[in-house]
């Protein structure tokens, strides 16, 4: 494996099971936020949540069989593009009090993207 799949893979770890432990676990503002009026449910926040810990952890078992890190560098690039869509249509991108934190999952996409090539190419 190279230093670059594994930083990646390691770097994305972290961000997935900071995020979705919170969301899991319905603590924090976050959570809150998700769920505010015409926001989404207690249960898919958590089901976010939980397909981000997932992600971690595959990630993590991906350092050992690369086949579960690169599904799971990609099942979380997925979960990221849904998290752009619903920045788009919440219109987070044209609040300049927003945009900052809507930029993440942009990112993190890109930074997903890159892992699922790194660990290809490895493989």
């Amino acid at each position: 494996m190279t230093i670059l799949a594994l930083t990646l893979s390691v770097l994305l770890a972290i961000v997935a099971l900071g995020a979705g432990l919170p969301k899991a676990l319905l603590t924090g503002k976050i959570p809150a936020q998700l769920q505010s009026p015409g926001g989404l449910s207690a249960a898919l926040v958590r089901f976010i949540g939980l397909a981000e810990v997932a992600a971690a952890g595959g990630l993590i078992a991906g350092l050992f069989w690369r086949p579960i890190g690169i599904a799971a560098a990609a099942g979380f690039a997925v979960l990221l593009i849904g998290a752009v869509i619903f920045h788009a249509k919440a219109g987070d991108y044209s609040d300049a009090t927003t945009r900052g934190s809507a930029m993440a999952p942009i990112v993190l996409t890109v930074v997903a993207g890159l892992a699922v090539a790194a660990l290809t190419v490895t493989a």
